[in-house]
């Protein structure tokens, strides 16, 4: 069985509901000592800036609200709530967490780190989340790209950028990574003006990213 969630889908069905101040700066990784033990402490593990200096979305401003995520938030996402909630615990999900900075109409980041008991579930749950994606878009997943670390998986979606594809809702051109990392799946989401741009973000944030977490 594989979950029903799909980082690209989720993107596509958010909704703003407020407006987003102006952040500014570069992500600023702070490698973590110790596993996380709540879903706080997970939180503050997550970045809080981006390379592209887009503005950071308050998880209130969005629907359904980003930030913190439990089995039960994270199984809503699929067709079938209650048969995804045995997946999860089957892979030993514990936690999640939400962030995303820019905007549903133009350029999007995005990241979610989830926590698990072990590595294989981590692991398993980074796998099917890319192949879900390289499904709905018909795209071909790049297994361990050389420009990313050991463990990721990375796929490209050339969207026009002169408006949101009606099938995804994505604004432009998106590239997409799912990495497993400890005990932790990370799945980081781009979305800019070029391919080029997107992929430039996307690996940025992922290393900025995993290097916050503990390899545990």
């Amino acid at each position: 069985m594989t979950p029903g969630r799909s980082v690209a889908l989720a993107v596509g069905l958010l909704v703003l509901t407020g407006c987003t101040p102006t952040v500014v700066g570069s992500a600023t990784p702070a490698p973590a000592t110790a596993t996380p033990a709540t879903v706080e402490e997970l939180g503050a593990l997550v970045l809080t800036r981006v390379p592209s200096g887009l503005a950071r979305i308050p998880d209130g401003d969005l629907q359904p609200p980003a930030g913190a995520k439990s089995v039960d938030d994270v199984a809503a996402y699929a067709e079938d709530p209650a048969r995804e909630r045995t997946v999860l615990r089957d892979y030993g999900y514990r936690h999640g967490w939400e962030r995303f900075w820019g905007s549903t109409t133009g350029p999007l980041t995005s990241v979610f780190v989830d926590q698990f008991d072990e590595h294989a579930g981590a692991a398993a749950y980074a796998e099917d989340l890319a192949g879900n994606d390289a499904a709905l878009y018909e795209g071909v997943l790049r297994r361990d790209p050389a420009d990313l670390p050991g463990g990721c998986s990375l796929l490209v979606v050339t969207t026009p950028a002169d408006g949101a594809d009606p099938a995804t809702r994505l604004a432009g051109p998106a590239v997409f990574a799912w990495c497993a990392h400890g005990v932790f799946s990370v799945a980081v989401t781009a979305v800019a003006d070029s391919t080029e741009a997107a992929t430039e973000e996307l690996r940025a944030v992922v290393l900025a990213q995993l290097d916050r977490l503990p390899m545990a």
